[in-house]
């Protein structure tokens, strides 16, 4: 079960490896989810245990990059210096920065007043929107008709013309090789799995850490199949006790996971997307939404504009996406894919930092396709709450009318909420455990959606430090002003008129 608990350690978010990653860092990027403070000691943005726990986020990354392999050592790095959380850079890294950056102020944040509120902003000229709060954890916020239906239409019409590629969900590359060169006790990953430390794992406690396996969501039937498979359970009660764990073969798992492939209905995700530019130059009903999100999030033009480009996803009948966080933590381990081009930091692992999601709703879906939200507004929050009785909430194949809040799609309607809680300093905090939510499954017809990511580095200096390289980079004519995954040469130059 070595084996099933790697299985069960990993997931990833909405982010999965996306093709604007600049080149060379594709298969570098943490899929998941998702990190970290300034130039002082890292504050953890998670809570110890919960989906972000930092020991569990490490093993995540790895799993997500060199599947099992890299697992195993990291454990023991998190297990020998979970002590130590300072992040410090050290004289050679402050040595290297361009000089002092410009002091950031305060993220906007939209009050969510209660459920149910409404209130009237203009986004557009002549036309009012109305903005109603579906939640307050998360800070999530609904807008009808916030896209027309012909800019709906031209967007699937541009990314059908640039071309829609599977989402993918775990590069299993190098594995072998990573998985010959690990020698490591097993007893750090049982004792990583055994969250209510009884000496024994029940279905329950693997599940809870379960993202990936194999690029298959894990149920479980799954993870008893394995079991049986490689007789890790001999007397077949679905509960791992120490010695059991300790028997596996690692070996066995390998085998049996290489053997299974994965049927696209047990995939975390199964749907096509591609990426928009939306820069200087783009389509102008392109830039033109962007400017709408832009007085949306009232957020600064650096901000939203040295942001991801808009991703445009296609579900089929029989699509899904499980429920996942579209951002995560930065760890002393990781930074932020958008600001490591000019951070000039070492660090194994890189992931998206996401401060807002703006979702929009291309079409009208014949049947399923709601996007829901599983624990929003909850009392409280607890990870291995989110499965009892064999029913998972985070499946959205099996269980998605259990969720405590579902989105319908509606042409035009855009929602967008806050993945990060405030600092109480006008800046990132802790990543919000509400903001878990998934796609449900399409029962009938094709679901198109968009996603607009607004960017923002939990540490503020770096944030300033990027925003201020952008600018340099800008004023001194630079061709590519912005960082290399902003720029969709393919698409740059299409012309597609409404």
């Amino acid at each position: 079960m070595a084996a099933a608990a790697a299985a069960a350690v990993a997931q990833r978010p909405e982010a999965a490896s996306p093709q604007w990653a600049p080149p060379g860092h594709e298969r570098a990027r943490a899929a998941a989810g998702l990190d970290e403070c300034e130039d002082a000691p890292v504050r953890p943005l998670c809570k110890p245990r919960g989906i972000c726990s930092r020991a569990y986020f490490l093993v995540l990354m790895v799993f997500v990059h060199l599947y099992l392999g890299n697992v195993l050592a990291l454990l023991l790095f998190v297990h020998y210096s979970n002590g130590d959380e300072s992040s410090d850079p050290g004289p050679q890294r402050r040595a290297q920065s361009p000089g002092p950056a410009p002091t950031l102020g305060p993220l906007t944040r939209l009050e969510g007043i209660k459920v149910g509120h409404e209130r009237k902003v203009q986004l557009v000229a002549d036309r009012d929107h109305f903005i109603r709060t579906l939640s307050l954890k998360p800070l999530l916020f609904e807008i009808p008709g916030f896209l027309s239906d012909e800019e709906c239409r031209l967007i699937i019409q541009l990314a059908q013309m640039k071309g829609l590629q599977r989402s993918q969900i775990l590069p299993t590359e190098e594995y072998e090789e990573a998985m010959g060169t690990m020698q490591v006790s097993q007893l750090d990953l049982f004792r990583l799995l055994d969250q209510n430390r009884d000496g024994r794992l029940q279905l329950r406690e693997v599940l809870a850490q379960t993202r990936l396996g194999n690029g298959r969501w894990m149920t479980p039937e799954n993870i008893q199949e394995m079991y049986s498979a490689i007789k890790a359970d001999p007397d077949g009660d679905g509960v791992l006790s120490l010695q059991e764990f300790s028997d596996m073969d690692l070996r066995d798992f390998h085998k049996y996971m290489r053997s299974h492939k994965a049927a696209s209905s047990e995939l975390v995700r199964n749907s096509h997307h591609t990426w928009l530019y939306q820069g200087e130059g783009a389509h102008h009903v392109m830039r033109a939404i962007r400017q709408r999100v832009l007085r949306l999030t009232r957020l600064s033009p650096e901000i939203v504009e040295l942001s991801e480009p808009l991703q445009v996803v296609r579900y089929g009948e029989g699509g899904h996406y499980h429920a996942h966080v579209d951002s995560g933590p930065v760890y002393p381990e990781t930074i932020c894919s958008h600001t490591k081009l000019v951070a000039n930091e070492s660090v194994p692992f890189e992931t998206s930092c996401r401060y807002m999601t703006v979702l929009f709703y291309l079409n009208n879906v014949t049947g399923g396709g709601e996007t829901v939200f599983p624990v929003a507004d909850n009392r409280t929050y607890d990870e291995m709450s989110l499965i009892q009785d064999d029913v998972d909430l985070r499946d959205t194949r099996r269980h998605c009318d259990k969720g405590n809040l579902r989105v319908k799609p509606r042409q035009g309607t855009a929602v967008f909420w806050y993945n990060y809680l405030p600092d109480g300093q006008g800046w990132v905090g802790d990543v919000d455990d509400y903001s878990l939510h998934g796609g449900c499954l399409v029962t009938s017809g094709t679901k198109w959606i968009a996603n607009n990511w607004i960017n923002v580095d939990p540490s503020r200096a770096r944030q300033a430090l990027f925003q201020q390289e952008m600018a340099r980079l800008a004023r001194e004519g630079v061709t590519d002003s912005q960082p290399e995954w902003a720029l969709d040469r393919a698409y740059r130059d299409a012309r597609v008129e409404l």
